[in-house]
């Protein structure tokens, strides 16, 4: 944490260098500011500092407006619309397009899926499904490589619901089939 000089001069300043290391409470209105903020600074007297948001509300204060803390610096919302993104991508490695839908995947992260098609597109250039699919995809070929399993086996495993979908994958990303990558990492 910063020493309170240091703060109280960054505030006044309205340094951008400490927007998201520190947050000023006002306790005249129970508002928490960022050090940026655009509203007139109150008095010296009146203002404390705090190290995060969730220390800010712990302490009582409310987000204030104008400046919307939770739009500082390292906090999700800083990060924008590749947060939902990121979160996707958990849910699809976990499996989540393995036996669910987009649309339920969308709903799990609070968007439509229209939305999350096109967050995909904008971020990665593939939609939903394709991601999932090369995970499983690359999933199946970690398991042929490292394990003795039985194809089908392997097929479930990976996420696919069944053989000739995961042959018929499987073929079009590595242009042949699993069972000639595993005959070709035995001998």
């Amino acid at each position: 944490m910063l020493d309170a000089k240091e703060c109280e001069r960054a505030r006044v300043a309205r340094d951008r260098r400490y927007d998201g290391r520190f947050f000023i409470g006002v306790r005249t209105t129970r508002i928490y500011c960022r050090p940026v903020c655009p509203v007139r600074p109150a008095k010296a007297g009146n203002v404390g500092f705090y190290p995060s948001a969730a220390a800010a509300e712990a302490a009582g204060f409310r987000p204030c407006l104008r400046c919307r803390p939770e739009t500082a610096p390292f906090s999700p919302a800083w990060q924008g619309t590749r947060t939902t993104v990121a979160r996707a991508l958990r849910l699809i490695d976990r499996g989540a397009l393995d036996d669910g839908s987009v649309e339920q995947l969308a709903a799990r992260l609070g968007i439509g899926a229209r939305h999350l098609n096109r967050l995909f597109q904008r971020h990665l250039h593939a939609s939903p499904i394709q991601v999932a699919q090369t995970a499983r995809v690359q999933r199946a070929k970690r398991l042929l490589d490292e394990t003795d399993w039985p194809i089908t086996a392997i097929a479930l495993q990976a996420g696919f619901g069944s053989l000739r979908r995961f042959n018929a994958v499987f073929a079009a990303v590595y242009r042949r089939p699993p069972s000639e990558i595993r005959r070709a990492r035995r001998s």
